[in-house]
């Protein structure tokens, strides 16, 4: 018998944007993946390939740390966990500037994201324990989003320009040290939460089909978005306007998440799929055509490549929920998106090699193809809303 948390506990109103400024902090990494990590493959201190690796390395450790902290964690005194969290991070990102190579960095990192995770989990929680998860759910994709278009941009302007990659990773150490001031506004234990038992999941098509897709989509983007400063440097834009294209692209995915949040109980859930993935594999495909591009048809593709990334990601929880009303198979589709954006790269760094990374956006569009077609052809399977009769 499986068993789904709910909700008991209730937090004073001033913890919330306390604990959304935490988890921002924790995943500001996922921002700043395209210029450290360009950055490292230009100093010669990861190789193309190893881009995919150190890139998949801490997403997917990112997130087995929210999972092993949920199962393990005590709630009690969670504000010293917090603490030595914090201090993990920033002695691991101080580590990192000390090392080289794919293999080291990949297990320096991948030990950050097992500790970011601690941080992110503690923000799910105070979510979940909300009056309305959903709307702040939403609210911290948002903020989240802002926060790194906003480092992305100073690191870019500023701290990139003048110290380079090791400077960026002490900058990240000393941000990854506000957790610790924001600490005394969290209470010293954490309540639990009552468990109720939900049915075991009978898999079918329609059950698995979002899941798929959310994975396939996600890896699209994830291709894309860890060699987008190899790829720029391939259509030889300098280093400031590639810094440009990422905080644009963050500054597009903000938008794209206000307008999915209204739009998202509106618009047709498999239309907005399809023509998302429509969107992105196109964008794939333009950058294979391409062989010189200006700067403005640059922007303009990433613009396009930033407001679908973030406003296409609610309507796979839709889609899931559209063929699982009771929300199992709904729960599942963050893990998967973030599996996604790491398996990406990782696929990526296994055929790409010195000569170029002209591959990349094939890849891309690949993934984005792949979805089209499984969202029209197991149309009829979501159609049917096999959850009632057929199980998950």
């Amino acid at each position: 018998m499986q068993t789904l948390s709910s909700p008991t506990a209730t937090f004073s109103t001033g913890i919330t944007p306390v604990v959304l400024l935490v988890g921002s902090i924790a995943l500001l990494i996922l921002g700043l993946q395209p210029l450290l990590l360009g950055q490292l493959f230009s100093a010669r201190i990861v190789t193309l390939e190893g881009i995919g690796l150190v890139a998949m390395g801490e997403i997917v450790a990112l997130g087995l740390g929210v999972v092993l902290t949920d199962l393990f964690l005590p709630r009690r005194r969670l504000w010293r966990v917090v603490i030595l969290a914090s201090l993990a991070v920033v002695a691991l990102d101080l580590i990192t500037c000390n090392v080289r190579g794919d293999i080291p960095i990949t297990l320096v990192r991948a030990a950050c994201g097992l500790v970011e995770g601690v941080l992110v989990w503690l923000t799910t929680y105070v979510i979940v324990c909300s009056h309305n998860p959903e709307r702040l759910a939403a609210v911290f994709m948002v903020v989240q989003t802002m926060s790194q278009a906003l480092v992305s941009t100073l690191f870019a302007a500023l701290v990139l320009p003048l110290s380079g990659w090791q400077g960026g990773f002490v900058a990240l150490a000393a941000l990854s040290l506000l957790p610790c001031v924001l600490i005394r506004a969290l209470p010293r234990q954490f309540p639990a939460m009552r468990e109720q038992p939900i049915p075991g999941i009978r898999w079918s098509i329609a059950g698995l089909l979002p899941l798929v897709l959310a994975f396939l989509q996600m890896a699209a983007i994830g291709a894309i978005w860890a060699y987008l400063e190899p790829l720029g440097n391939s259509f030889n834009l300098s280093q400031a306007e590639i810094g440009t294209v990422v905080s644009e692209v963050l500054l597009m995915q903000v938008l794209g998440g206000i307008v999915s949040v209204f739009t998202v109980h509106r618009f047709n859930t498999v239309l907005v799929v399809a023509l998302g993935a429509l969107t992105l594999g196109g964008i794939g495909f333009a950058l294979m055509q391409l062989t010189q591009i200006d700067f403005v048809l640059f922007t303009g593709l990433f613009a396009l490549f930033g407001f679908a990334w973030l406003f296409t990601m609610p309507f796979y929880v839709s889609l899931a929920l559209q063929v699982d009303p009771s929300g199992r198979v709904a729960l599942l589709i963050p893990a998967m998106q973030l599996t996604g954006s790491a398996s990406g790269p990782l696929a990526v760094s296994l055929a790409v090699d010195s000569d170029g990374v002209g591959i990349v956006p094939a890849f891309s569009a690949a993934f984005s193809v792949s979805v089209l077609t499984l969202t029209v052809l197991g149309y009829r399977w979501i159609s049917r809303r096999t959850i009632g009769g057929e199980g998950v």
